[in-house]
């Protein structure tokens, strides 16, 4: 479902990377019909704008659009743990205990594997002396195969615990929103710049400064209730990790300064 929020207060904003190319496709958002010779109005980007007018007065605006994505990642992470005597053992065993996850993730096209974190330090005992040591490590199970990631996660589940299940946008995904978003911002900016120049007895805008920017599709975090379903409440391993994943919304603001003539 998307949505539009329009603001007439200027904020500028950074262009993110995704949507630099953007800025070419943006201009002709800017024309708007002249009463002048039937012309319309010249669409300039910030960077390539020509000087108003001497006199002209100048308009800050902004339009944002968004909509809500389903996730196409999951993230899945999974702990070992080990105890040793001493610090070296317990490094190695660790060390071991990594590899042994990894080589069992291995051969699943879908998925992706990569440890994420390995510490060792002392356990203390009764009398406040050291008198052990424990390590920790994780790997992280990707993929936009939920399926292939839960029946994996479960099968590695009975030597390591899931610790963390999170969702995200693929690159491609965000993309592709973003994409589908800039027009409707960019016809909310042209409305809105159309709309002004008329409230105030002018019969065409031209813009001055362009800006784009947006956001959303970031990790999220599975709720605490799912979470424990994924380590099965202290009972035996699940057979099958549930992934239900939240809708992330994902925004694309464009801020201008426009020109009235």
């Amino acid at each position: 479902m998307r949505k539009l929020t329009l603001s007439s207060s200027f904020e500028r904003l950074v262009v993110p990377a995704a949507l630099g190319v953007a800025l070419a496709c943006a201009a002709p958002l800017a024309r708007a019909q002249s009463g002048h010779d039937g012309a319309a109005s010249s669409a300039t980007a910030a960077g390539g704008a020509q000087m108003p007018s001497p006199g002209a007065p100048q308009m800050a605006l902004t339009a944002s659009a968004s909509m809500d994505v389903r996730p196409d990642t999951v993230l899945i992470t999974l702990n070992a743990e080990v105890d040793a005597p001493d610090q070296p053992a317990a490094g190695r065993k660790l060390s071991a205990a990594l590899d042994d996850l990894v080589k069992r993730a291995g051969g699943v096209d879908q998925v992706k594997v990569r440890t994420e974190g390995f510490n060792v330090w002392p356990v203390n005992n009764d009398k406040g002396k050291i008198g052990g040591w424990r390590g920790q490590g994780s790997i992280v199970l990707e993929s936009t195969q939920f399926e292939a990631a839960s029946a994996l996660a479960a099968k590695l589940s009975d030597k390591s615990a899931i610790s963390n299940i999170a969702f995200r946008l693929s690159r491609k995904a965000h993309d592709d929103a973003e994409r589908k978003l800039l027009n409707d911002a960019a016809e909310s900016f042209r409305q809105r710049a159309v709309a002004a120049a008329s409230a105030f007895g002018f019969s065409g805008y031209r813009i001055v400064k362009l800006d784009l920017g947006g956001g959303g599709g970031s990790v999220v975090p599975v709720p605490r209730a799912m979470m424990a379903m994924a380590k099965g409440g202290g009972a035996a391993p699940p057979t099958e990790v549930p992934l239900r994943p939240d809708t992330i919304t994902v925004s694309v603001d464009v801020s201008g300064t426009i020109a009235l003539q």
